[in-house]
């Protein structure tokens, strides 16, 4: 039914009816469910005092304020309720092993390894799987994810464990922070000439927000001044009771540089997970599970290290991971050697996908190819609208009116870039939060895998100006002349923090600047003067500081200010001009204001810049 809307424009009476919407949806999307003019929908919106165009992402509160002018109750989706209707859809349940008890089998622990930097988790996990993983990073800490399986023996019983590294610095929270949510527990290493620090906490909140169980590994035992004990007296105060103590928590004294009692760690974990956990999965389904890390390789295209969680992958699998989409060319265990198919808990290489999938996002096998490329098609569909309504400023008429009233507020735009998917992920998790007030705003319009490409240096065009970071990419021949040529600011990076410091310091330069008012000195008018073409002058003593010439003055008469905004126009010491007078000396002073009177006084002041924190 059409109806008067607002502003003499027509469209169409919800009466009530739920309309479901994607995020990021266009008042076109919109106008297709209710069978309306995209150009009606703009006017209302403009009603509204919102300035949208009809292909434009719009935000949900938009959406909704809209849907309620028009009498529709609109129900913005989650992307996760819509993936997983997208999924329903094809007749796929993601996250659920298919059919019965008797059809799962036990699979191995998936252990990460976590715990403050420096205290010795990379060369543990070298000790465990016997390679040597930190000569390649950059500073000595691991900036990348990767995941390892290892064999021990365990009452004469091969058992097999899956290792999953995550990095050590604070910045890579939430790269820790998805290690637990993909892991069945947690290796919490701490050096024994340490003790408890902070990142050593912030690994256990992380476990322990995952609800798993902790084995910890103390580390350095063999270094002066280690004290096991005080580890473990240090622990318990955050739930953590070795069983010598009466808890329930296991305690392990290693040295991986000296490769002592490795064996003893692994079996700590296994004893753990049997006790605690029931660990087991379908093997006979289509596998699933989660990228743990992705690149993209110069010989081999997309590379992606994923996590099977459920099920057995083959060689020849279609399969579809986030956005990515193809069929498994090649697997590689963490020997880079081939395998044809992984079970439950088995890490791998993948090669033939044929885009970068995200850190963290799930993996599952298709019926065909035909399946896989509709998933992704849509999922990268979702994912630009959502980029779209990122990236698009506030648009309100209020709010612009204000912009163009105090001059438009500031923001650094960054498009992000980087070798691996979960270095990116981590890098933009610390950017964003940057606090310097709300002056300044960070907005992030794109991030990606692989080098800086044409495409992203004609974003950062388009977006007038955004900051392209390179973290350990380089930018292909013709992004760079096109760089070169249009000036566009390319900042490269191997080390997060240097990253976040320097645009740190870039959001505080941006800062309008913020002055204070520093007092000069006083002066006592003791006599005046008229001075033809002048007017009077102010023949006065300098009680304090000193007084400037073109400095800003205020006029003071019993303590009340009588006249501000004033500039001490000319200042003279007997006949002679002169740039200052101190404190003790005479001088006439004119500050074009001629109600003075004996007894006043002459404040000089300047204003200075504040710095910031």
């Amino acid at each position: 039914m059409q109806a008067p809307a607002v502003g003499g424009v027509s469209a169409p009476r919800g009466n009530g009816k739920t309309i479901r919407l994607p995020q990021g949806a266009s008042l076109t999307d919109f106008a297709e469910k209710i069978g309306a003019n995209p150009a009606s929908l703009v006017a209302i919106m403009m009603h509204l005092g919102k300035m949208v165009t009809a292909t434009q992402s719009v935000d949900p509160d938009d959406l909704m304020a809209l849907g309620l002018e028009l009498d529709f109750d609109i129900q913005v989706v989650s992307p996760e309720d819509e993936d997983r209707e997208l999924l329903e859809s094809f007749d796929i349940e993601y996250g659920e092993d298919e059919g019965g008890e008797e059809n799962l089998q036990s699979r191995p622990p998936v252990v990460t390894v976590m715990g403050h930097v420096d205290h010795g988790k990379t060369k543990l996990l070298d000790a465990v799987r016997s390679a040597n993983v930190q000569a390649g990073e950059a500073g000595g800490i691991t900036q990348h994810i990767g995941a390892y399986q290892v064999e021990t023996e365990v009452d004469g019983e091969e058992r097999k464990i899956t290792f999953i590294d995550t990095p050590g610095h604070e910045a890579f929270t939430a790269m820790r922070a998805r290690g637990a949510d993909t892991t069945d527990l947690v290796v919490l290493v701490v050096a024994a000439d340490d003790g408890v620090k902070p990142q050593t906490t912030e690994a256990i909140d992380h476990a322990t927000a995952a609800g798993v169980p902790i084995v910890v590994a103390v580390n350095k035992i063999d270094v002066e001044g280690a004290d096991p004990n005080k580890v473990r007296a240090q622990l318990t105060e955050y739930g953590l009771v070795a069983e010598e103590f009466g808890g329930s928590t296991q305690f392990v004294d290693v040295s991986a540089k000296q490769r002592l009692n490795i064996d003893g760690l692994l079996e700590a974990i296994v004893l753990t997970a049997d006790a605690e956990l029931d660990l087991k999965a379908n093997p006979d389904m289509p596998a699933q599970g989660s990228a743990i890390e992705a690149h993209l390789d110069k010989g081999r295209g997309a590379v992606a290290t994923v996590l099977v969680q459920r099920g057995t992958l083959k060689v020849g699998d279609s399969i579809v991971c986030g956005v990515a989409h193809g069929r498994v060319r090649a697997m590689l265990d963490e020997n880079f050697e081939n395998v044809t198919e992984a079970g439950p808990s088995r890490p791998v290489q993948v090669l033939g996908l044929a885009a970068v999938p995200g850190a963290g996002d799930n993996f599952l096998v298709v019926e065909d190819d035909r399946v896989a490329r509709q998933i992704a098609d849509k999922r990268v569909a979702r994912k630009r609208n959502a980029e779209l309504l990122k990236s698009r400023k506030s648009s309100s008429l209020e709010e612009l009116f204000k912009d163009l009233e105090r001059g438009e507020r500031q923001e650094l735009l960054l498009i992000l870039k980087g070798d691996v998917s979960g270095s990116v992920e981590a890098l933009e998790d610390s950017l964003l939060k940057i606090d310097v007030g709300e002056e300044v705003n960070l907005r992030i319009i794109r991030r990606g895998v692989g080098a800086i490409t044409q495409d992203d240096v004609n974003l950062s065009l388009a977006s007038e100006g955004a900051v392209i970071i390179g973290f350990n990419v380089r930018p292909e021949r013709n992004a760079q002349e096109l760089a070169d040529r249009e000036g566009v600011d390319i900042r490269y990076y191997s080390i997060i923090y240097q990253a976040i410091e320097e645009i740190e310091a870039a959001l505080k330069g941006m800062l309008k600047p913020e002055f204070e008012e520093v007092q000069l000195g006083t002066a006592e008018i003791r006599e005046i003067f008229k001075v033809p073409r002048i007017g009077s002058v102010a023949g006065s003593m300098v009680t304090s500081g000193v007084i400037q010439r073109n400095a800003k003055a205020r006029l003071v008469r019993d303590g009340v200010v009588v006249s501000d905004n004033l500039t001490v126009s000319s200042l003279r010491r007997f006949k002679d001009d002169a740039t200052e007078v101190r404190e003790g000396f005479e001088c006439g002073i004119g500050v074009g204001y001629n109600d003075i009177k004996l007894g006043d006084v002459i404040e000089c002041f300047e204003m200075r810049e504040k710095p910031r924190d």
